[in-house]
């Protein structure tokens, strides 16, 4: 039986995303396949390893009864989790596979992805470079335009570089208004906000800066939020339909993506089926040129006159029960179950 380590939570915005995403996989992983265990890391940098399941949210799992304080070993020799069980005692547990289940800054910005290679042991999803270069936005704009690949003109604002005359004369020669401001290094679209005028600059950039210190700002293209899903290695493959976002809310914010009920999900897209194979053709470009492993969900928005634009890329997209990565697997007659046993064969030492 293979021993899998579901890694969560995490010191991150999206902590607790992340634990809902954990609880999913925790409950829809084939246990007769898998010897299974959860790394736990709390808000302020604990790691916690228990091998009990339920639901993760909400702190219910500091209650597991078998909770211990553990560290994952970036040595190769001495054990891949050390589960401490006394002042300098600790137990040594074998990981097969590690399956990283973070979002956001701390675990999937190549953070993580560094320490597990350092392990020696193979895990789900891309490596350091890759998932550094896909959770920063200014990066992912650099390789995707590199590759012949259409992003949204934007401009990069550093916190130390405040000068709210200087940004709105850039955004006016650059993207216009209204704009969207999005921290660099931030995902679920926390921080994220649309500046209308220049009268609302100071107010937007200022929340966006409390997640991070480098702000892009982007120009507001209308059009369809559609999303398609990629899985792989070497052979790569996009599912076969593509999932559109129509949020009710002015744009597809934190609260619509997790909150609010009446954000509808479409499957497939409602776009022509010349475009819905553009997009995918992108896609699977995109996941190439930027070295994803694993998988990876990629988001587009489609213009009304056919143009295709891409927005980012999330090398650990979300896994809730609603999330549209596996959703759209789901659709292509791949069960969340056999998802998830699909990407634990495709963990590999980087």
């Amino acid at each position: 039986m293979k021993s899998v380590c579901i890694i969560c939570g995490g010191q991150s915005h999206e902590h607790e995303i992340s634990l809902i995403s954990a609880s999913s996989i925790l409950k829809n992983i084939n246990r007769d396949k898998y010897d299974v265990s959860t790394v736990i890391i709390d808000k302020d940098g604990s790691f916690f390893v228990t091998k009990q399941t339920g639901d993760l949210s909400g702190g219910k799992w500091k209650d597991f009864s078998d909770l211990s304080k553990a560290i994952i070993s970036p040595s190769k020799t001495i054990g891949n989790i050390l589960k401490i069980t006394g002042k300098n005692t600790f137990e040594s547990i074998k990981v097969d596979a590690f399956f990283p289940v973070l979002h956001g800054e701390n675990g999937e910005d190549g953070v993580m992805q560094g320490l597990l290679t350092l392990s020696g042991v193979a895990f789900v999803g891309g490596g350091t470079l890759n998932s550094a270069s896909c959770m920063d936005k200014e990066v992912t704009h650099i390789r995707l335009e590199a590759s012949g690949i259409k992003t949204a003109p934007y401009i990069v604002i550093k916190k130390d570089e405040f000068d709210l005359e200087e940004i709105d004369e850039k955004i006016k020669a650059t993207v216009g208004y209204p704009a969207f401001a999005k921290p660099a290094n931030a995902g679920s679209s926390i921080g994220v906000g649309k500046i209308p005028a220049k009268e609302n600059l100071k107010e937007i950039l200022d929340e966006a800066f409390l997640v991070d210190n480098k702000v892009l700002i982007e120009k507001c293209i209308v059009g369809s939020e559609v999303e398609c899903a990629v899985m792989g290695n070497d052979e790569i493959l996009a599912a076969d339909f593509l999932g559109e976002i129509a949020p009710t809310a002015e744009f597809y914010d934190f609260d619509a993506k997790y909150a609010d009920a009446s954000t509808e999900l479409f499957i497939p897209a409602r776009i022509s089926e010349a475009l819905t194979k553009k997009v995918r053709e992108i896609a699977l470009k995109a996941y190439k040129a930027l070295d994803c492993k694993g998988l990876s969900r990629v988001d587009f928005f489609v213009t009304g006159d056919g143009e295709i634009i891409l927005n980012e890329i999330n090398t650990l997209p979300g896994f809730t029960s609603i999330s549209m990565y596996p959703k759209l697997f789901e659709a292509s007659g791949i069960s969340y179950s056999e998802l998830i046993d699909k990407l634990i064969s495709l963990a590999s030492v980087k």
